[in-house]
């Protein structure tokens, strides 16, 4: 970095090799990031806990920042080393809308991380995926069999709680 192409408060991330910059957090972004992570907290286990946008070891060549991952285990257990899966990844996403879909949900599907939403502040709905399958089409090799998208007036049930119910609407800004 110190060679002057990235400013140091620059938001980067490693993806395939290539440090890319995040998308900036703008009022909506940073809303949201912190809805999602009030609704999720409640519905956490002991054994889970939430990192918000803190890198995911995920290979050589990519760390992501996830705005918000649902961790197995608690926050000790990655003192030496940043995990590398999750259970669940969110990207809150307005301009990185097809990076995210595209990239991401193929390195997080290579991952085998089970569940990957998009809060798609764009269209105002979220976006999630299930059940990684190889995919020779997809970037990482790997996407997800399954895409739901849901509107404001519907409810989703995330896989590591699936006896519970998050209204669409309280993970909008």
């Amino acid at each position: 970095m110190e060679s002057g192409v990235f400013a140091p408060e620059e938001r980067l991330e490693l993806i395939a090799g290539e440090l890319t910059r995040r998308e900036p957090v703008n009022t909506s972004h940073a809303v949201a990031v912190v809805l999602i992570g009030e609704l999720l907290s409640p519905l956490l286990p002991q054994d889970m806990h939430l990192r918000i946008q803190l890198p995911l070891a995920l290979g050589e060549y990519d760390e992501p920042f996830p705005d918000v991952a649902v961790m197995s285990g608690s926050p000790r257990d990655y003192l030496s080393q940043h995990p590398t899966s999750a259970l669940l990844a969110v990207e809150v996403s307005e301009a990185s809308l097809k990076t995210d879909r595209e990239v991401k949900g193929s390195l997080y599907a290579h991952a085998g991380i089970p569940e990957y939403w998009i809060v798609n502040l764009k269209e105002r709905v979220v976006e999630v995926y299930r059940e990684p399958t190889d995919d020779a089409q997809a970037v990482y090799g790997v996407s997800y069999r399954q895409r739901i998208v849901l509107g404001m007036d519907e409810q989703l049930s995330p896989l590591f709680a699936p006896n519970t119910t998050i209204p669409v609407a309280q993970l909008l800004p």
